[in-house]
């Protein structure tokens, strides 16, 4: 039976068939795809030659560059296991990642290596396995480019299988510890030829990544295009520049691109004058992502982009793509994610008996797609919980109206989504509620115009504290990655936090009072 290749048997096949093919590039340099096979086996064998063997675990934090596509590419063909790492977390937060998995060798880009510098004295591992990207030498650190130039250009000899894991995820748990998911090959095969179905993609298409490619957005879109052998452009910026980013659509001949409203919005505030006759009749497809748009927001999106056509899509990193909304049921079923992509079984929306629930009602939502996650790192608890047979959710909940469509209600256990990335609140809780003025917390999610939703917080503290909302914000940042600091702190007493029967804070009539009282007694 022949099987789905694995990511780097995709690499090498279009560099065969297609050597001289645009494979992959940042706003500053390209590759073909014999140039990006070369390179990526190079780094493999480099890799190796560290004497890192098959499942070994390789931490990456840098920003969006085009040596994302090599090292994904590269620790494909050596059986080794990528762990992106999000740039913008605290040393603390890497540190846990970094041990909870194992790693045994790290890539970081120049910029970002104080962070790891932080951590590495904990983590033993020789210096040769500390690599650099950078145009400098550094003591205690190899380079990136020296690691490739040194090494051979010839396919490793490692047996990989479509069932080896790939990437490693890590995602926030409710525990308020990051839980890795489990990637494998054929799981990212199998859903980078569902994205293809679902979206119609030709090898002829240019997708700009903007999302981090350390997130699963990026990451399931650059295996999809690398799959068919199309382009992938990365918007290689540490922060997203909106007039920029215009401008690459219009110069570069991009026809996709996944986008939270953020950078919608963003776009859509650049004056028409600084557009400097850029057009984008080259745009088909784009996706908004990662949090809901305004309906005024998705028509001023297709204004500007009047070739293309707008989806919307709900997924998560352990489930890929759950359901997608096409353009032309955009606006037909307005405040819905769509229905299930195309493969899949049908959702399921279950009570809390593990009952169907009828359509209209509210349930939580598991999906069964054949491209879901192989598990929860080191957690065969949380793994089990996450499944009812063949059936996986991650805690969201959703109704189904009369026409199939999907409504998501609450997004995993009060999840808050800031500018594109994930906060939970148990995580943001749990590091307030280690000052010592903090007698009790809880953190959730408020409507904000330009990152969708900012953190807040309401505490209650100790008898006699007078801590204030500027002391304890300030306290968060060096023990939290900077967009999961609340942005601004209500100071409740014990009677005022709104709890339930059982003694569970109600996030939901907090929510409701930070919107309905936003210059309440801080």
């Amino acid at each position: 039976m022949i099987s789905l290749p694995t990511i780097g048997q995709m690499l090498s096949t279009h560099a065969r068939l297609t050597p001289n093919r645009l494979a992959a590039r940042d706003l500053t340099r390209d590759m073909n795809y014999a140039l990006w096979n070369e390179r990526a086996c190079r780094l493999a064998n480099g890799l190796l030659a560290l004497g890192l063997s098959k499942g070994d675990r390789i931490a990456v934090i840098a920003y969006n560059r085009l040596e994302w596509v090599e090292i994904y590419t590269a620790v494909a063909k050596a059986g080794l296991v990528a762990v992106p790492i999000n740039f913008r977390l605290t040393a603390s937060e890497v540190h846990y990642i970094c041990q909870d998995c194992e790693i045994s060798a790290v890539i970081v880009e120049d910029v970002l290596a104080e962070v790891f510098d932080q951590i590495r004295g904990d983590l033993n591992l020789p210096d040769e396995n500390h690599i650099l990207i950078s145009q400098d030498a550094q003591d205690g650190w190899q380079i990136y480019e020296a690691l490739i130039s040194k090494s051979h250009s010839s396919e490793p000899k490692v047996i990989v299988t479509p069932k080896d894991t790939w990437c490693l995820m890590y995602t926030s748990g409710t525990t308020g510890h990051p839980k890795g998911v489990i990637r494998s090959h054929q799981g990212m095969a199998m859903l980078a030829l569902m994205t293809q179905v679902e979206m119609g993609f030709s090898r002829l298409d240019d997708a700009l990544l903007v999302m981090p490619m350390c997130h699963a957005n990026s990451l399931n879109f650059f295996a999809a295009f690398l799959s068919l052998g199309a382009t992938v452009t990365i918007f290689s910026k540490p922060n997203f520049d909106a007039e920029l980013c215009l401008r690459t659509f219009g110069t570069l001949g991009i026809t996709f691109s996944s986008l939270t409203p953020t950078h919608f919005m963003m776009m859509l505030d650049v004056p028409p004058e600084s557009l400097g006759g850029w057009g984008f009749q080259n745009v088909k497809k784009l996706i908004v992502s990662s949090a809901p748009a305004r309906v005024d927001t998705k028509k001023a999106i297709m204004k500007m982009f009047p070739n293309s056509g707008l989806y919307e899509l709900y997924g998560s990193t352990e489930a890929g793509w759950v359901t997608f909304l096409h353009p032309e049921e955009l606006f037909g079923h307005v405040g819905t994610v769509g229905r299930e992509v195309v493969g899949s079984a049908p959702i399921k929306l279950l009570d809390e008996s593990g009952k169907e629930v009828p359509d209209g009602t509210p349930g939580e939502l598991f999906s069964c797609g054949p491209y879901a996650f192989d598990g929860y790192w080191n957690l065969p608890e949380k793994t089990t919980e996450a499944f009812r047979g063949t059936y996986l959710s991650v805690g969201d909940i959703a109704l189904r109206d009369k026409d199939g469509f999907i409504r998501l209600i609450d997004r995993k256990k009060n999840m808050i989504i800031s500018g594109g990335e994930n906060v939970y609140p148990t995580e943001v809780e749990a590091v307030l509620a280690q000052h010592p003025e903090v007698k009790d917390v809880a953190v959730v999610g408020c409507p904000d115009q330009k990152w969708g939703e900012r953190v807040a917080a309401a505490v209650v503290r100790t008898a006699g504290s007078t801590l204030s909302q500027e002391a304890l914000i300030a306290w968060s940042k060096d023990k939290l990655a900077k967009y999961k600091c609340p942005k601004e702190v209500v100071f409740l007493s014990t009677e005022e936090m709104p709890r339930n029967a059982t003694g569970k804070i109600l996030h939901r009539v907090l929510r409701e009072r930070f919107a309905s009282n936003p210059n309440q007694k801080r």
